[in-house]
C-alpha cells in the first residue's frame, strides 16, 4: 500500500489511536481472508477519524457511498445514537453479506441500512437531511456525488471525501481518476459556500463543510 507519510509515522499513529472494537477488528481480519482487495478496506485510523467525527458533530443520519464489506460503516455506528442510522451504498453482493455478518453480531448493526445499487440511483431515494456523508467510491464519479448530496447536507452537515490524494498522484495527474480527484480538491478549495480541511490520513481525507 503507497501510504502518505512515512510507514514508521503511520504505525505509531496507529498504535496511539484509540482501539478498534473486537468486532471491527473480527470484520477487518474476515476482509484480508476472504476478499480480493482488502486494501479497499477503510482501516482502523480512518474508522476512528470518522467515528469521532460522528460523535463530536452529534450526526444522527449518515451517508455512506461504497460500503465495501462495512468497515467504516460499522465505525460511524457506533459512533451514533441508538436511533441513528447509516445509509450505505454498495453494489457487490458478496462484500455486502460479509459485512451483514458482522453488522448481526454488533449491537450497532441494527442502525445500518444497505442500498444495493448504483448510489446515484438510491441515494435520491433518501429523504432525512444529512449529517455526514462519507464518500469511497468510484473516483470517476466522485464529483457527481457531492453535487448530488450537497443539496441534502443538514445546516451542520460534512462531507468526508476518502482517497483525496489519491496515493499522491493529484500533485501530478496522468490519468483520468488522478485528475478527477484533482479538479474536486480544487473545486471544493474554491466553492464560496465551502470550508475545507485536507488530510493527509492514510490516502488522504478532505473534510468539508457548508458556510
Amino acid at each position: 500500500m503507497d501510504l502518505m507519510v512515512d510507514p514508521a509515522i503511520e504505525n505509531y499513529c496507529q498504535e496511539m489511536t484509540s482501539g478498534e472494537s473486537q468486532i471491527l477488528a473480527e470484520l477487518a481480519q474476515a476482509t484480508v481472508d476472504r476478499t480480493r482487495y482488502p486494501v479497499n478496506l477503510s482501516g482502523r485510523l480512518v474508522g476512528q477519524t470518522l467515528k469521532m467525527l460522528v460523535q463530536i458533530s452529534r450526526s444522527k443520519t449518515v451517508l455512506e457511498i461504497g460500503m465495501f464489506t462495512g468497515y467504516a460503516a460499522l465505525s460511524m455506528a457506533e459512533g451514533l445514537p441508538v436511533d441513528g442510522v447509516v445509509y450505505a451504498c454498495e453494489t457487490n453482493p458478496r462484500s455486502i453479506d460479509i459485512g451483514q455478518e458482522f453488522f448481526d453480531r454488533s449491537p450497532h448493526g441494527h442502525k445500518i441500512n444497505v442500498l444495493f445499487g448504483r448510489a446515484l440511483d438510491t441515494i435520491p431515494e433518501i429523504r432525512e437531511k444529512l449529517d455526514l456523508v462519507f464518500i469511497d467510491a468510484d473516483k470517476k464519479k466522485y464529483r457527481e456525488y457531492v453535487d448530488l448530496v450537497l443539496p441534502m447536507l443538514s445546516p451542520q452537515g460534512l462531507v468526508v471525501i476518502d482517497d483525496a490524494l489519491w496515493k499522491g498522484k493529484v500533485l501530478d495527474p496522468q490519468e483520468e481518476r488522478d485528475q478527477v480527484i484533482a479538479d474536486l480538491n480544487r473545486y471544493i478549495y474554491e466553492h464560496p459556500n465551502l470550508e475545507s480541511v485536507l488530510l493527509p490520513i492514510r490516502h488522504g481525507l478532505n473534510i468539508v463543510r457548508k458556510v
